[in-house]
Parts: structure tokens; sequence; C-alpha cells
């Protein structure tokens, strides 16, 4: 793993399933939207062994037609969407801070877990994006100290908090103490009022 800048990491590791699996879809997401991939996924990518289910991916609140289009194209290319086959009841789901899913057919798992954005730190993790380069491929996913900070201040599971020690482990030198405290009192605001 290769620190390039604050803003890109090379990997040098085969691909796996699962990131095939992620790669596949966000060559068809990304002519239609930017997008940030959030949580367990991060900490597997950057090395944790562990299962997933799904892929948590923010993308900005698209218009209908624009999303119909993506719809279009990934059924088009052996996806399909769990949650209903009509565009319209998928888009009001989005529209209603209910993610949808895509997996390829025939198939549940793993699945890509759309959400549009709906907080100030989906809104963050969109603005201080880190390219992910492996094997020339690209991986957007959110700044590791927001994805640490709300592991372990929001979602405290005991996989939750072994994703965020193995990124502190991995980016060793690389990480904003500062800044992840900073998210920490921001999160523990946001989401307890303390």
């Amino acid at each position: 793993m290769e620190f390039v800048s604050k803003s890109k990491i090379k990997l040098d590791r085969e691909l796996s399933d699962l990131d095939n699996f992620t790669l596949d879809f966000l060559k068809i997401l990304e002519p239609h939207s930017k997008y940030v991939i959030i949580s367990g996924y991060v900490a597997i990518l950057l090395g944790r062994s562990r299962a997933s289910e799904d892929i948590d991916l923010i993308v900005p609140k698209l218009n209908f037609i624009s999303f119909k289009a993506l719809c279009k194209e990934l059924y088009a290319n052996d996806f399909y969407c769990l949650n209903t086959d009509d565009y319209k009841e998928a888009y009001d789901y989005l529209k209603n801070n209910v993610s949808v899913r895509f997996a390829k057919k025939d198939t549940i798992i793993p699945n890509m877990e759309v959400k549009f954005v709906k907080t100030p730190f989906d809104e963050l993790a969109l603005s201080r994006p880190i390219e992910i380069m492996v094997k020339d491929k690209q991986i957007i996913i959110s700044c590791l100290e927001l994805q640490i900070a709300f592991k372990e201040q929001v979602l405290k599971s005991p996989k939750d908090l072994e994703d965020a020690q193995h990124i502190r482990a991995v980016a060793y030198g690389h990480l904003s103490n500062e800044l992840i405290k900073k998210y920490a009192v921001m999160l523990n605001e946001f989401y307890f009022g303390k």
C-alpha cells in the first residue's frame, strides 16, 4: 500500500470477487454520477480480512431521468434492483431516505447498497474523496478520518470497531488524529446531542 497523497492510495494486490463486483458496478455508475464508498468495504479494500454481503455507496441526489438512465444501463449489464423492478418506486425509496440494492442477476449477495446524500456527513464524505488505485482501476472512498470516527462514535459494533482499528493500523502515519477527534465531536453532537 502506497499513500501517494492525502487523496490517493495505490494498492498492490490481486482483485477479489468482491472487488470485481464493485468495479463492474462503478464502471456503469461513473458516467451518471459521482459517488463515494463508505463503511465495511473500505476496511476490506485496505486489506482487512472479513466477509461482507454489501457495499455501501452514497451518491448525490439524482433527478428521476438520470436515475432511470442509470437503472436501464445497470439492467442491460446483468444487474437488477432487489427492492423493486419499478424505476419510479426505486427512485421514491431513495427520495425517502431508503437505500436501494443492486446485485447481479440470479444472485442476492454481494449487493451494492445505494443511498442518496441525506446528512451533512454524507455531503462531507462526497466532498473529501480518496482515490484508491488497484490494478489500474479506480475506486473512490470517503476520507479515512471520517470512516474511523463514524465507526467508533456512531456504529460501535465489534465489527465496526475492528474495521476502525484496522484502518488506523494500515494508515498509521497518514491520518490526522485531530481531524478524527473533530469528526467524533461533530458526530456525537449530530446523532446524540452531546
